[in-house]
């Protein structure tokens, strides 16, 4: 069976890495860029739709307010980029947001950030992918109808891709990704120049429909909380932002050099990209609505609703459509790497959140086991937790992006602040010490940056937790306190067993136990028993007895009769049970033991089957597993299992059948008199 798991996990993950191979592992920047930006840059896919969609509930008249909500987001953009270049430079460790917020806001200020981040890369991964079903969906009805279970299919895809190790999950995503940008960036371009060269007409496919609003006569306020609705959407566009700060290390050398140099060039990118589509959306005449309504508001030439069969393009669909013609190799060329994209988005989250798992594990916050390893030097634990939440959500909300998009952005918003803020003291307290003129200049300058960041990205966590709140985004403000204090909890633990068993100055050894009792655990007399008695005896004990429990009368006296006539130089004991109970009558036993003479141990020797398929554990041992449960928790008491290889475990092991023919097997007791003369002979 063994052989079997690993040879299928080899298969699926790759042969394992030495340690010594972590610098192969490093990534250019030409890998690196797709690997932590196809997040920010698939927000392009559904951040310019989403401003669109919030306003329309006041009608087409409100799109005149996009250019200056899109405006808006581009200069938080700006603002969050040139502010995390800062980041990277002055915390290279790749701790991020949350080695910022620690070191100068303090432990809680940090494990606050942690919690939104993690919550925030696990809704990263749902909704890229959600939102890549949708598109496949609107080609493929199989899809469409069986939303969550493909969803999940694509998580535990993209889960064994990132478990083969950064530099094979990036070298597998850069395609895809570049291939995104350049057709994007294509789009944008031959579109500008059929408008602004050409002075050609864009046309998208619903241009000649009109919008019915579910909203009308709105107070000024009404509006302006709308328009503030509207941009806490389209702030979609800055999340994955902050992954480079947490991957610096991934990257090659001078690493904190090539990560700001990744983080300029995305940020360029996605916001060309972004200001591009809905550029053009607005110029080719998209209308969109929100996809629970599209049928009712959504409003043909002569005032008919569209209906309930009409499907509703995304926006850069339309924007296709209108620039190269429906159906024509571009369209369908962009239509599947967007869709690819978004699936692949997902992978951002695969590498951020892994690594930030990893140091909140080595600061003790969470298990020590998200911060090993796995055979291909990826952190495949924090990999594993991160897959397994994003099911979760993909399960429990049905793959419904509409849903899953009101819970996004508020953790990262809550980093960014929270960052950009500590940047500020980190900046005033280098300033206090540094006398280079020069180097002093430059921290002004990042200070003034980090502070107008922290403003910004503080403001419209303010609009998100106003505008959000009540539509899903009271979910992430419940699961982060939870978390927070679940790893305060796991700290308290931590630091409660390491003050226990700390070694301090005035710590005297325990003294040596007076006496050693032993006993041996017996059910039949067979050769796992004798070789328990056997390795017993070898120990020397103090006292030597084997206990058995009489649970079936006949059974019990037949077991005493052959004890006896077999001559086993070991006294037998036999525990009455008069309810048919094997654990409580030897626990009983041992207390009593232990009371008798508190400064002795005892120590209980178990005899265990060792079998080779997984169906013959579930036959074997169970009684041995409860007592040591049990056993483990009273004072004073050592626990030995002495194992007895059964027949099929010996395929595992490598070695011959114990009686096969031209095989010998040592045996493993001897008679008293046997014994005796060896020993003997031996002297």
């Amino acid at each position: 069976m063994a052989k079997v798991t690993d040879l299928v996990k080899r298969m699926l993950v790759g042969r394992a890495l030495r340690s010594g191979q972590l610098h192969e592992q490093l990534l250019p920047k030409r890998i690196a860029l797709p690997v932590f930006a196809s997040d920010a840059l698939s927000s392009v896919a559904y951040a310019p739709q989403e401003i669109l969609v919030i306003l329309s509930l006041a009608g087409v008249s409100f799109y005149s307010f996009s250019p200056w909500v899109a405006i808006a987001v581009i200069v938080v953009m700006l603002t969050v980029v040139a502010s995390y270049r800062q980041n990277v430079h002055a915390y290279p460790s790749g701790g991020g947001d949350y080695e910022v917020a620690t070191t100068n806001l303090g432990k809680n200020a940090g494990l606050t950030v942690a919690s939104a981040l993690m919550v925030d890369y696990v809704l990263t991964v749902a909704v890229s992918v959600a939102n890549g079903v949708d598109y496949v969906g609107a080609t493929i009805p199989f899809v469409g109808q069986n939303k969550p279970a493909v969803a999940i299919v694509i998580v535990i895809l993209l889960t064994v891709v990132n478990l083969r190790g950064i530099r094979e999950s990036g070298a597998a995503f850069a395609i895809p990704t570049y291939a995104f940008m350049i057709a994007v960036l294509g789009l944008i371009t031959w579109g500008g120049f059929r408008l602004l060269v050409l002075n050609e007409n864009l046309e998208a496919p619903s241009a000649h429909f009109s919008i019915e609003p579910e909203q009308t006569n709105l107070t000024a306020f009404a509006a302006a909380f709308l328009v503030l609705r509207a941009f806490s959407s389209g702030c979609a566009a800055l999340t994955g932002v902050e992954a480079i700060s947490n991957g610096v290390p991934a990257f090659r050398k001078p690493k904190s050099k090539n990560a700001a140099t990744t983080l300029l060039m995305m940020g360029l990118v996605a916001i060309t990209m972004f200001g591009g589509i809905i550029a053009l959306g607005l110029a080719s005449g998209v209308k969109v609505a929100e996809p629970s309504v599209v049928a009712e508001d959504l409003l043909r030439p002569d005032g008919t609703p569209v209906g309930p069969g009409y499907y509703q393009q995304p926006i850069i669909a339309q924007v296709a459509d209108a620039v190269f013609g429906g159906g024509s190799l571009p369209f369908v060329i962009i239509s599947a790497v967007t869709a690819l994209i978004l699936f692949l988005a997902a992978n951002t989250a695969f590498n951020g959140f892994p690594v930030l798992g990893s140091i909140l594990a080595q600061d003790r916050y969470l298990p020590r086991q998200l911060h090993t390893r796995g055979d291909r030097l990826a952190f495949s634990n924090g990999i594993i937790i991160l897959a397994a939440g994003a099911c979760l959500l993909l399960w429990g909300f049905e793959a419904d992006v509409s849903r899953l998009l009101n819970l996004y952005i508020v953790g990262v918003f809550v980093s960014f602040t929270l960052s950009q803020i500590g940047m500020v003291i980190h900046w005033t307290r280098h300033l206090k010490t540094e006398t280079d003129l020069k180097v002093r200049h430059q921290m002004h300058r990042s200070r003034v940056i980090n502070f107008f960041g922290g403003v910004m990205t503080g403001l419209v966590l303010i609009v998100v937790l106003l505008t959000k709140f009540l539509v899903g985004a009271w979910i992430v403000v419940i699961a982060m306190p939870i978390l927070f204090l679940m790893m305060k909890g796991i700290r308290r633990h931590y630091d409660n067993v390491a003050a226990e068993l700390e070694l301090t100055e005035d710590y005297e050894p325990a003294m040596l136990p007076a006496r050693n009792h032993t006993i041996v655990l017996v059910s039949k007399i067979h050769k796992p028993t004798m070789r328990a008695l056997a390795y017993a005896r070898a120990t020397r004990p103090s006292t030597l007895e084997a206990i058995t429990v009489g649970v079936e009368g006949e059974e019990a006296r037949n077991l005493q009769e052959e004890w006896e006539r077999r001559g086993i130089p070991v006294p037998l004991k036999m525990l009455d049970s008069p309810y048919r109970e094997i654990t409580q009558p030897i626990l009983d036993y041992v207390k009593t033991l232990r009371r008798r003479s508190p400064r002795d141990v005892v120590t209980v020797f178990i005899p265990e089957y060792v079998v080779g398929h997984w169906w013959e554990h579930l036959l074997h041992n169970q009684s041995a597993l409860r007592l040591k449960a049990r056993l483990l928790f009273q004072p004073g008491v050592m626990v030995t299992s002495v194992p007895w290889q059964l027949h099929s475990s010996d395929r595992l092991l490598g070695r011959p059948e114990p009686f096969a023919p031209g095989s010998v097997r040592r045996p493993w007791h001897k008679t008293v008199k046997e014994e005796e003369a060896g020993q003997i002979r031996a002297r």
